[in-house]
Parts: structure tokens; C-alpha cells; sequence
């Protein structure tokens, strides 16, 4: 019976988490719905709140924005406003800073989170994953010499924190294995081991056998 309880929460709880996350998301995106008139609200025209609206609604705007500033016009509106901003001194601040993490995270063209790497931290001897996000830039750079990364050592199992560390490049390891692989790994607490290494595990015994047996 303890065999058969471990197992059904093996497949429950997970599907359990993802529901609830699922529902946390459509459930915070729906209250974009607050910002359209009252004559268009859902329970108003259908009579009843139909849960997934204000998810689609978001999602539609996200995209005709970035489908407007694609072209021409659309850029120059953007210049304009984040010219406009540039002007309201506690505004400039916050969203300049955040657009630089935006733009770094999120462009096609940026080199954050493209590699995992291994380092020892928090003391020599202990290894971790990091994400290399770069290189010391600004004046930091003329304090370090050598060659230096910028990497990013997560939490576990929470990610979204964790320790922005410049260290030399020599002192690094660049793992064989994707971010979203390194990331499970990280999460699951070394539980979740990424695929080729459960392949090693597989491969390396029977390697083994067929050593001791060779003449």
C-alpha cells in the first residue's frame, strides 16, 4: 500500500502543481478584463465570467504591439515615447534599468542564459551550475585583470534568485548541456540529471564489464 501511495503521488502532485500554476497565470492575466469599460466586460455581454479572456486579451495585445512597432512608424512612436520618458527623472531610472534586462533576456540577438557552465562556489572545492551572462563591462573592467565572465548563480529550487559573480574565464567549466536542461537540474536539487548523463550512467558499466573481460 506505501508502494501504491508513493506512486500516485508521483502523478498527482505534479499535475496538481501545474494546474495551480496554470490557474495562477490565467487567473492573474484575466484582470486585465479591469481595464475595458464596463459594457464590455465579459459577465456583462455573456451574463457570466468565462475564465480564460483576459489571458487571450493580454496575449493579443502583446502581440499587435509587437507587430506595430515592427515597422517604421511604429519605431519612431517608440523613439518618441522612450524619449518622453527619458525626461521624468525617477521614471528614467526604473525603466531604463529594465529595459536593459529586457532587452539582454529576451532578444534573439543577446548571449544571457546561452550557456551553462560549472564553478566552484561557494568556496573552492564545492561546485555548482551558473549561467554566463556576459562580461564585466563599465569601469569594473579596469579593476580586473585578465580574462573575466560575468555568470549567474541560481538558487535551488527556486532559480529567479540567486548571485551575480565576475570570476576568470580559466576558472569556469562550459557544460555539454542546454540551459532549460541545466535548469531542471537545478530545480529538481540534482534529482532530475539531464539525459546524457543518465546515458553515461547506462553506457559506462557495461564499458567496464567489457574491460575486465578482455584478455
Amino acid at each position: 500500500m506505501r508502494k501504491y501511495f508513493i506512486t500516485g503521488l508521483l502523478i498527482l502532485v505534479p499535475l496538481a502543481i501545474t494546474l495551480w500554476v496554470l490557474n495562477l497565470i490565467i487567473s492573474t492575466l484575466d484582470q486585465s478584463l479591469l481595464l475595458l469599460p464596463e459594457r464590455w466586460q465579459p459577465r456583462v455581454l455573456i451574463g457570466y465570467e468565462f475564465p480564460g479572456v483576459g489571458t487571450v486579451l493580454t496575449l493579443l495585445v502583446i502581440f499587435l504591439t509587437g507587430l506595430a512597432t515592427r515597422n517604421i512608424i511604429g519605431k519612431q512612436v517608440v523613439y518618441v515615447w522612450e524619449l518622453l520618458l527619458a525626461r521624468i527623472p525617477i521614471v528614467n531610472s526604473i525603466y531604463s534599468s529594465v529595459k536593459q534586462v529586457s532587452d539582454t533576456l529576451f532578444s534573439s540577438s543577446g548571449n544571457a542564459f546561452r550557456k551553462a557552465l560549472l564553478v566552484q562556489y561557494p568556496r573552492h572545492g564545492s561546485w555548482t551550475i551558473a549561467f554566463l551572462t556576459g562580461t564585466p563591462g563599465g569601469d569594473v573592467k579596469n579593476h580586473l585583470q585578465g580574462d573575466y565572465v560575468s555568470v549567474y548563480v541560481p538558487t535551488t529550487p527556486n532559480p529567479t534568485s540567486g548571485f551575480f559573480l565576475m570570476m576568470p574565464r580559466a576558472d569556469t567549466i562550459e557544460l555539454d548541456m542546454s540551459v532549460d536542461q541545466a535548469l531542471k537540474y537545478i530545480v529538481s536539487m540534482g534529482v532530475v540529471a539531464p539525459e546524457h548523463l543518465e546515458q553515461k550512467l547506462i553506457v559506462d558499466p557495461s564499458a567496464a564489464e567489457s574491460q575486465e573481460h578482455r584478455p
